[in-house]
């Protein structure tokens, strides 16, 4: 039996928190689990994306897709694996200065093995948005990856204050440090 009005408002509270962290762990434009493979990724090659109104891989730089269809496709083939396809993709958005932009082409560059250009990647997207979470938890794992420990605790707790705890950025990143909060 509870036996106070508190002990209830931090039942409540706590159930409140793992819902709603369950939603902020799925919900968000790029920060959610790996996207769902398409053709994109399981038939294109060399720098093209399924192009669902053609019915057909095209070549991203020719194909008038827009920005948002653009990143989505590079995004796909950034968690496939298809690093290289992915710079490719993102060579034809036209926003290059967009920080989810930046932010993949880090990604995308420190997954094939040049953590120091997808470093300067994941900067630059700060640069463009400092609130940008995502590219906070990506170089968080790229300092790990680098043995900078205290940096990527410094890069989870700037996403904390940033509104981002409750946040899949977070929760990666958190889970890269052994899931152990360090503040």
């Amino acid at each position: 039996m509870i036996h106070s009005k508190t002990t209830l408002i931090a039942l409540f509270s706590a159930a409140s928190f793992f819902v709603l962290g369950q939603t902020a762990w799925a919900a968000g434009e790029d920060t959610t689990a790996p996207p769902e493979k398409t053709k994109t990724s399981t038939e294109c090659k060399d720098g093209k994306i399924w192009d669902k109104a053609k019915k057909e891989c095209v070549n991203a730089k020719k194909s008038g897709l827009d920005d948002d269809i653009l990143f989505k496709a590079a995004r796909e083939l950034a968690y496939a694996g298809q690093y290289e396809n992915s710079l490719k993709v993102l060579d034809a958005v036209k926003d290059q200065n967009s920080a989810r932009i930046l932010n993949y082409r880090g990604y995308s560059n420190r997954k094939a093995g040049r953590i120091e250009l997808g470093m300067s990647f994941y900067k630059r997207a700060l640069q463009a948005d400092e609130n940008y979470i995502l590219a906070r938890s990506y170089m968080g794992q790229a300092l790990l990856e680098q043995g900078k420990v205290e940096e990527a605790k410094a890069q989870l707790i700037e996403i904390r204050d940033r509104g981002g705890e409750n946040s899949w950025a977070y929760r990666a990143l958190l889970e890269s440090l052994g899931g152990v909060r360090h503040y």
